[in-house]
């Protein structure tokens, strides 16, 4: 009914769910820029910097995820004062519950074709910027690689660790390491020779 189907993923790919992890890459950015030095106050800021990510308009689709989701732009603490200023003793009921309704749909569907046609050409833009940069890198069997791996005293950071030998090629973009008496499995992306 969703179409919502399990995937399996290596660890520490994020790209494999490009649309969440998207979001929390920009979130992780965001709280490096604002926490304090000690980052011990992160996550009393987490919902102010989920406000800024909502209202601001994302470049891909032209307009900010609270206008895709709810049809208007969000309504800032500022703009609720002014309209309960000029509100004050005024009701209007020209606009039925059902004509209302109808209208956001309405504008729904607009931004829902202009959406579609920016993120069409964002796409375009994206793919171009990578395709000039993108090489493939292949290892061997016994190469020593070091893996991208976030910290283990704070995930807002991630260093390069190892070197580790490669035991085998897995998939196409996976490959198996032998890690401190262990086998892990990652993906090419997370590896440099």
């Amino acid at each position: 009914m969703l179409h919502v189907h399990p995937i399996r993923t290596t660890p520490y790919y994020p790209q494999t769910d490009g649309l969440v992890e998207r979001c929390n890459k920009t979130l992780k950015s965001m709280l490096r820029k604002a926490v304090t030095k000690e980052k011990k106050d992160w996550d009393k800021l987490i919902p102010y910097l989920l406000f800024a990510y909502r209202e601001m308009p994302q470049a891909s689709t032209g307009f900010s995820p609270f206008e895709l989701l709810y049809g208007r732009a969000v309504k800032e603490p500022l703009d609720i004062i002014r309209d309960t200023w000029s509100a004050v003793g005024t009701t209007s009921k020209d606009e039925s519950v059902i004509a209302h309704v109808l209208t956001i749909r309405e504008r729904l569907e607009k931004i829902r074709n202009i959406v579609k046609e920016n993120l069409e050409e964002a796409q375009q833009v994206q793919k171009k910027a990578y395709d000039k940069r993108a090489r493939d890198q292949i290892l061997k069997e016994r190469d020593k690689v070091l893996v991208l791996l976030p910290t283990t005293t704070n995930k807002l950071t991630a260093q390069w660790q190892g070197p580790y030998q490669v035991l085998r090629q897995v998939a196409k973009v996976t490959y198996e390491l032998y890690m401190r008496k262990k086998k892990n499995i990652y993906h090419i992306n997370l590896l440099r020779k």
